[in-house]
């Protein structure tokens, strides 16, 4: 029975996928966009929208909760200086997904995930 599980698996460990999740965040942020699976792109918006949530926010507290996911101090920085001010107006969703192609190995479904402009 899955009472209380919400979350996509992945087919990963619970540690496996929050690594995988965090990461991947952390290339989303650094780059503006990433091309995954659209399985793992629905689990990588709510998180990343949360941080950018915190990074509006800006207070101490945010930062420290920030940085639990967030391991690369540059990215968290540009986080909180240029993104936070970024979306300030903007009451959330602050991310895009886009469904693109199937991939040629699998024929897993490809989306790339981005930031929105303003």
């Amino acid at each position: 029975m899955r009472h209380g599980a919400k979350d996509r698996q992945l087919s990963r460990t619970a540690k496996h996928r929050r690594a995988m999740l965090n990461n991947m965040a952390t290339s989303l942020l650094a780059h503006d966009r990433v091309e995954t699976t659209v399985a793992k792109a629905k689990e990588l918006r709510p998180m990343v929208e949360k941080l950018i949530t915190l990074a509006r926010r800006g207070d101490l507290h945010a930062r420290r909760q920030v940085e639990r996911r967030i391991k690369d101090r540059a990215v968290a920085g540009k986080l909180f200086k240029e993104l936070g001010p970024r979306f300030a107006s903007r009451p959330g969703g602050y991310t895009r997904i886009i469904k693109l192609r199937s991939r040629v190995g699998d024929g897993a479904e490809l989306a790339r995930i981005e930031l929105l402009p303003e």
